[in-house]
């Protein structure tokens, strides 16, 4: 049984692992970009608008009204 929780205690380890992992690639591989300042204008409209739609969807499935 301790075993047991002693493994469980790692997951969170490796998600942040895993997670800084993907962010560090996609990061890479979209740093070319920000060189020219339109790309980069559009690149951060592209995020912010990801942003933007994520937020207002979870807040319309959660069901919180606008007033």
């Amino acid at each position: 049984m301790q075993e047991l929780l002693r493994n469980i205690s790692r997951f969170p380890k490796f998600l942040v692992a895993i997670s800084f992992g993907i962010f560090f690639a996609l990061f890479d591989r979209l740093r070319p970009l920000l060189r020219k300042p339109v790309t980069a204008t559009a690149l951060i409209g592209a995020l912010a608008s990801a942003l933007a739609f994520l937020f207002f969807t979870l807040r319309a499935m959660l069901g919180y009204s606008v007033i």
